[in-house]
């Protein structure tokens, strides 16, 4: 997908040639019928591009109206592209947005984020069809899969009744220990960067997130971890080390907001620092456990491990895959290498 207004070159993406008028204020980029990773990494530059061009255009314009398809690389395209017109002073606008790419932005509540090109003779938000959402849970077979959600049900459920039985114990540690808050509640980006809130029982002080700067950073790229972090309380320490802090994770699980099995559940700024290829690892629901948690999730180090396990995962999907993965969870969590996400 490479960017021109020479008639000679890629047709797929084209710079269209305005108006000697417009020429300084406008640029149109037109966008291919799908946008998955190798074309979303193509087109970002290509926006890039027109943003420090000189002079840069006042708007540009990205024409979706030949799009059918877009994944969470084409998603954190849109993204990025978005961020850097804004950081640049430009205005960014969607053009001819198919239903099928308004339902995944509609879904990961990216809609309210993008300004939508009127269409000339609708609404300025057309109701949107509800057999068209189909359309948006193609991006990996894991989502769509009725298996794994019937799984990911009655491994809550299960869950939440092993976790009422725990909370007993752990209610009153927690209390004894300093009287805060008894839950924990972050926002974490599930599939395609939807954000939802994560419950996990405290296992920090109660001004953790503000100390959080004070703490180094032992993780190469945008995780964050400390193995001695000293926000860490002493009952806390014994729940991370057991995971028995992320119990309350099954009512996430029963929602749908993350499953048994999947990915590490991203913070909005992890998600921030990704560049393209790296939202490759939000096809898929965030999990409980996966490859992270049973592969050493400790000792990693560097982030690009995490983005291979995570696109292992996905590579080697299948619902026995899930049920092996749950069977090595518990024997990780019994045996000494157990440690905290």
């Amino acid at each position: 997908m490479t960017s021109s207004i020479a008639p000679d070159q890629d047709p797929q993406v084209v710079a269209e040639q305005p108006s000697s008028e417009a020429i300084e204020t406008a640029r149109v980029v037109s966008v291919p019928t799908t946008l998955t990773v190798v074309e979303a990494v193509e087109f970002e530059q290509q926006v890039k591009r027109h943003c420090l061009s000189q002079p840069a255009p006042e708007t540009i314009i990205i024409d979706l109206s030949q799009t059918q398809f877009i994944d969470s690389s084409g998603l954190g395209a849109l993204v990025i592209c978005y961020r850097t017109c804004h950081t640049k002073g430009i205005v960014m606008v969607l053009r001819g947005v198919q239903e099928q790419v308004r339902m995944v932005l509609a879904l990961t509540d990216l809609e309210q984020l993008f300004t939508f090109e009127p269409i000339v003779g609708e609404p300025e938000s057309p109701a949107l069809k509800p057999e068209m959402r189909f359309v948006a849970l193609t991006t990996h077979p894991s989502v769509a899969s009725k298996g794994k959600r019937l799984l990911d049900i009655v491994g809550a459920l299960v869950g939440l009744v092993l976790t009422a039985v725990l909370s007993v114990p752990i209610v009153i540690a927690i209390k004894l220990e300093d009287g805060g808050p008894i839950f924990f509640k972050q926002v974490r980006c599930s599939w395609m960067g939807k954000r939802f809130h994560i419950w996990k029982f405290r296992s920090m002080v109660t001004d953790a997130e503000a100390l959080k700067a004070q703490v180094k950073n032992e993780v190469e790229g945008p995780l964050f971890k400390n193995e001695n972090d000293p926000r860490i309380t002493k009952v806390g320490r014994f729940l991370r080390r057991t995971s028995l802090d992320e119990l309350p994770q099954f009512w996430n699980v029963l929602r749908g907001d993350m499953s048994l099995v999947g990915t590490r559940p991203p913070t909005p700024d992890e998600i921030e620092q990704y560049k393209v290829p790296e939202w490759q690892r939000l096809d898929v629901k965030p999990g409980m456990t996966g490859e992270w948690q049973v592969n050493g999730r400790s000792t990693v180090k560097k982030f690009e491990d995490v983005i291979r396990m995570d696109l292992d995962y996905q590579k080697n999907w299948s619902l026995a895959y899930d049920i092996q993965l749950i069977l090595k969870t518990v024997l990780v969590l019994f045996s000494k290498k157990a440690g905290a996400a």
